[in-house]
């Protein structure tokens, strides 16, 4: 129902748009009989045309890797003592934020909060039922024992600045499974 509305005002704001300049150029009383020179062509040289046209089509393929094809590199866990740890910078977003943990093993994050704006001031990890407050220029631990596989985010208390836990599967319960298929066949 909002996303409706939310259609049929952004249609009516684009009907008032090309219509309403259009009248109003239409009712406005001629001034000049004459062409004004007020507008005049300028003939560009070759070159910058050419120059402007590479530039246009660098500037979308940057914009294009940035956004589609420029993946931050997974940061994979330190088993320390039976838990998994990492360590986790907040200044201005979160740095690692693309993390690799396997399953039903305890995880321990460790957040140093650099930033202090107010938007950073809480960390949230929904799946796992936590909010943490963190402490700017403090380590604050987050631990959780993730059960499934899968991918979980993570992020700041405005869903601004968003990180992600990648849940993999541990080699036991992996080679285990191998092991019934194998016993099955």
């Amino acid at each position: 129902m909002l996303k409706q509305k939310h259609i049929w005002s952004g249609f009516i704001t684009l009907i008032l748009l090309l219509v309403v300049p259009q009248s109003v150029v239409a009712n406005t009383p001629d001034t000049q009989s004459e062409p004004s020179s007020k507008f005049l062509k300028i003939e560009q040289p070759l070159f910058l045309k050419i120059g402007m046209t590479l530039g246009g089509f660098t500037l979308i393929g940057v914009e294009l890797w940035w956004f589609l094809f420029s993946k931050t590199k997974p940061k994979t866990a330190q088993t320390t003592q039976g838990v998994q740890e990492l360590e986790i910078t907040v200044d201005g977003g979160y740095e690692p934020n693309y993390l690799v943990v396997q399953a039903n093993q305890p995880v321990r994050l460790n957040f140093f909060r650099k930033d202090p704006s107010s938007c950073l001031a809480k960390v949230l990890l929904p799946d796992f039922h936590k909010a943490v407050d963190l402490s700017v220029n403090q380590t604050t631990s987050v631990e959780f024992t993730p059960k499934n596989p899968g991918t979980y985010t993570f992020h700041c208390g405005m869903n601004m600045f968003r990180g992600v836990v990648e849940v993999q599967a541990t080699e036991m319960k992996i080679n285990h499974q191998n092991s019934l298929l194998e016993a099955d066949s």
